[in-house]
């Protein structure tokens, strides 16, 4: 028999037929503008000092990034990529600048895990243009910012340590009483450990000192650098901000 491949239902099912067996997947639904519905969930293990909140919120961060990242658009163009810090940033950068419409659709927890399901709407014709983007600025670029602080760069040291150099963008006081309730959460600088399938293997969170044993204060335009040992069953990572 003739393989043949035909679209049923406007797109949401495709059927392939080869040598009498029937094979039958899910494609995406998808829209003219570009618009892909995407869905992911993820488990994650609550790690003190977390707090049940934050740990939820992680959950459903990785989980719209997983949806991202299975995204057929994204499997496409990334299959013979090899370097692992330019996904994961890729994946960050999609899933927090072209992903629309996203909600929880459903979200529990069990003892300290946590469960997150998450749907939203991917623009998928921006993958090309932001990796484009990402390759040709290189590696000097920004990896993420929010009001408080903006993190210039992480590499990995002789020693295997991860070394985070990073820039207070407002006066960032952690003796200050006010300050709690203000830029708090907005001044922890966020790293997460991937093993070589990419599941997720630590994540955790770093005051934004100038030092890490004093300096309580970061002026405006300060630089400071956290030096954070590596998971041993880590292959890459992703640093970030909570927006």
């Amino acid at each position: 028999m003739t393989p043949w491949l035909s679209l049923i239902g406007g797109g949401s099912l495709f059927a392939i037929t080869l040598h009498g067996l029937v094979l039958v997947a899910p494609a995406q639904a998808s829209s003219d503008n570009g618009l892909v519905e995407i869905t992911g969930d993820y488990r994650y293990a609550l790690h003190q000092p977390e707090t049940l909140a934050e740990a939820k919120q992680h959950a459903c961060t990785e989980a719209l990034h997983q949806a991202v990242s299975n995204s057929v658009a994204v499997k496409e163009r990334t299959a013979s990529l090899v370097d692992s810090t330019f996904f994961h940033r890729l994946i960050h950068t999609l899933a927090t600048q072209h992903v629309s419409d996203q909600h929880i659709v459903q979200q529990s927890e069990q003892g300290r895990t946590v469960y997150c399901k998450v749907k939203a709407l991917f623009h998928a014709d921006a993958v090309d243009r932001v990796m484009l983007a990402q390759t040709v600025s290189g590696t000097d670029q920004v990896l993420d910012q929010n009001r408080a602080l903006r993190i210039l760069s992480a590499r990995e040291d002789t020693d295997g340590t991860l070394v985070v150099t990073y820039q207070a963008l407002k006066r960032l006081d952690w003796l200050g009483t006010a300050y709690q309730g203000g830029l708090r959460e907005s001044a922890d600088v966020m790293v997460d450990f991937y093993d070589e399938q990419g599941v997720l293997v630590r994540s955790s969170r770093h005051p934004a000192r100038k030092t890490a044993t004093g300096d309580d204060v970061m002026n405006p335009g300060e630089v400071g650098t956290l030096r954070i040992a590596k998971p041993l069953n880590a292959r890459s990572y992703r640093v970030w901000v909570v927006k």
